[in-house]
């Protein structure tokens, strides 16, 4: 299974403390690179942090949490080798993976429930490229 290296801001906090005490329920390897609380953060910090862990390790997979998912998917796509997807279904996550290659993913607090959230990264993490 792959690595994970997760990551937030304020306003995703809880959202990316959820899904990492599901991922390691499930014996998944998660990092998490913060924020510790959801004290107030500027999201960029989070988003430059985990893409250059991403991006130094291209085996491992980015989850990356804040109100919306646009901020984080924005400023994770500046670098090279980083193809976040911000995924609100399942449907908009497999697709990221089958013809992107999508290996980071945001999600939106505010605009996504928890469970819902959680089944897009199952599926994320389950779905491979399928080449092309």
């Amino acid at each position: 299974m792959r690595k994970i290296f997760i990551s937030s801001d304020h306003a995703g906090f809880n959202l990316k403390e959820y899904v990492k005490n599901n991922l390691v329920k499930k014996r998944i390897k998660v990092i998490d690179l913060g924020p510790s609380n959801d004290d107030k953060v500027d999201y960029p910090l989070f988003a430059h942090k985990l893409s250059k862990k991403v991006q130094q390790n291209m085996k491992y997979t980015g989850i990356l949490v804040c109100g919306s998912g646009t901020g984080m998917c924005i400023t994770a796509n500046k670098y090279k080798n980083i193809r976040a997807a911000q995924c609100f279904s399942l449907k908009s996550t497999k697709l990221s993976r089958l013809h992107n290659d999508a290996n980071v993913i945001t999600l939106g607090e505010r605009l996504t429930n928890k469970i819902i959230a959680m089944k897009c990264v199952n599926t994320f993490l389950k779905t491979d490229f399928e080449g092309g």
